[in-house]
């Protein structure tokens, strides 16, 4: 069963509290005489006002007609005049303000002309007054219909607003990715066309010019070193991890505190030297080595207790992660367990050592070159 909508149920409240103002003003005028117009009409006039959401200007014309016919014929003086004042309001309100201003002053028309017979129904005070509460329904109703379009365009400006910022943000990434992908290109193709062109010419005088082969693989180094160095800083750029995430600290010894927290494990944390300005692929690759060493404490000693000390000394990264547990650190060397770190640290000119201590638990100890590649 469909409920009635507010309107309806504001209209439903309008029309009781008029029609029990009507019985009221019948028992207490004491008039035993009723006429068709002091029930027909009042029933009219609710019925035309139950139209006007659908049919504002139906419902207005209904309602004043019926509210005039009311007062000269019927036998009760009842208050049957707010349901036109409703409906100007309701006309107003729905955006025909001339349809409501024609009918408000035909009624107050039709209401003066009807005062100028021999009999007096309405007074001058009580004519401004009914004239004054005619005004006050049409410009409420008008008022409110601005205030609803101007509460609308705002939020249409606000929704536009937020997909035009929207859509800057997804342009802006856009832009940036074809960037990132120029420069890979740029300087990735570039080095990688360099270093095939020196390996066939290294190829080729391998046998027969020694030594301009080795002038070749020496470029080779060169080149390769420098397209790693790239490549590196520009997925870091790209794996930054987001300042905001709780449980994802970025990747750089600044933020060491925050790796030993995400471990979840007792760190004693010594730290030596400057660890800040590292070199984006040292930093990233110190950090990140930090991070499984102390991964694989969690998982594999059987302690929650681990050292870890980190130096800066003689343009060497030194770092130590020590624990005193009964299990094995070692991870097999697959996936990003030990294997990893020790690619790491290979790829930047560095070592790392890993394996059980004398004294018990295990070590992972690691040195990278603090200017990196």
């Amino acid at each position: 069963m469909r409920r009635p909508s507010k309107s309806t149920l504001v209209s439903l409240a309008m029309i009781a509290a008029v029609l029990a103002g009507i019985v009221l003003t019948l028992l207490l005028s004491g008039s035993g005489r009723l006429n068709a117009s002091d029930v027909v009409l009042p029933v009219i006039a609710s019925a035309g006002l139950l139209l006007r959401e659908r049919y504002p200007v139906a419902a207005l014309i209904i309602v004043i007609a019926a509210t005039g016919a009311y007062y000269p014929w019927a036998s009760a003086d009842g208050p049957l005049i707010a349901l036109p004042l409703f409906a100007l309001y309701t006309a107003a309100d729905k955006g025909h303000l001339t349809a409501a201003i024609v009918a408000g002053a035909a009624a107050l028309l039709g209401m003066g002309l009807g005062e100028t017979g021999g009999v007096r129904h309405v007074d001058d005070g009580a004519f401004l007054m009914i004239t004054g509460w005619v005004v006050a329904a049409i410009a409420f109703g008008g008022v409110t219909r601005n205030r609803r379009a101007y509460l609308m365009e705002a939020r249409r400006h606000a929704l536009d607003a937020l997909r035009s910022k929207d859509e800057e943000a997804r342009r802006r990434a856009g832009e940036e990715r074809l960037r990132i992908a120029r420069e890979l290109h740029d300087v990735l193709g570039h080095n990688i066309s360099m270093i095939n062109v020196q390996a066939a010419a290294a190829l080729h005088g391998l046998r027969k010019r020694p030594e301009d082969a080795e002038t070749a693989l020496r470029t080779i180094k060169d080149t390769s070193k420098e397209t790693l160095r790239e490549l590196r800083t520009t997925l870091g750029v790209l794996r930054q991890v987001d300042e905001d995430a709780p449980t994802a600290p970025a990747d750089s010894l600044a933020r060491v505190d925050a790796l030993v927290e995400a471990s979840g494990l007792k760190v004693r944390t010594e730290l030596s030297g400057s660890l800040d300005a590292l070199p984006t692929e040292v930093d990233l690759a110190a950090a990140r080595i930090v991070r499984e060493a102390l991964t694989n404490v969690s998982r594999h000693s059987g302690t929650n207790e681990a050292n870890l000390k980190i130096s800066n000394r003689f343009g060497k990264i030194e770092i130590c992660v020590e624990d005193d547990g009964p299990g094995a650190s070692y991870d097999g060397g697959s996936g990003f367990g030990l294997t990893g770190m020790r690619e790491r640290a290979t790829v930047l000119g560095g070592t790392l050592e890993a394996g059980p201590r004398s004294e018990g638990g295990f070590r992972v100890l690691a040195r990278l070159p603090a200017k990196g590649l």
